[in-house]
């Protein structure tokens, strides 16, 4: 009997998942092309933070209104700082870099079930960033 507190122990903490963390590069240029985070598509699990480090200058990293999860509040970082970015709910976020935004430079944070698909549809976008966003949203 001296060993049901060891498996009842083993039992409680045997699904205990550790958070991660995902680091993601603000650049000026890698292969995919100009004006990128790299990773652009992100999986990622509730727990988990992602760091945007501004690898090269004038880059920030910052959510989209309206690309989030229900729930999930706005996070804007300041120009060539890192941000980090708590992943507290199902869904997708959406990443841009403000100054860098309308030449596409965003990212996308899938965490579970796309819960908020439907209204990320709503958003609006400029162009290259509509076009990033839709091939990001092809790899789910």
């Amino acid at each position: 009997m001296k060993f049901v507190p060891m498996i009842l122990a083993a039992t409680l903490f045997a699904g205990a998942a550790q958070a991660d963390e995902i680091v993601v590069h603000m650049l000026n240029r890698s292969d995919a092309g100009a004006m990128v985070f790299e990773p652009d598509f992100i999986v990622a699990n509730i727990g988990d933070t992602v760091r945007f480090v501004p690898t090269d200058r004038s880059h920030n990293a910052e959510t989209i209104e309206g690309f989030l999860p229900e729930g999930v509040e706005m996070v804007l970082g300041a120009m060539n700082e890192e941000m980090v970015l708590e992943i507290t709910a199902e869904g997708l976020y959406g990443i841009r870099c403000k100054p860098h935004f309308g030449m596409g430079m965003v990212a996308l944070i899938s965490v579970g079930e796309p819960t908020n698909l439907e209204a990320i549809e709503d958003v609006s976008l400029p162009r290259k960033a509509q076009e990033h966003f839709d091939a990001l949203l092809a790899e789910l």
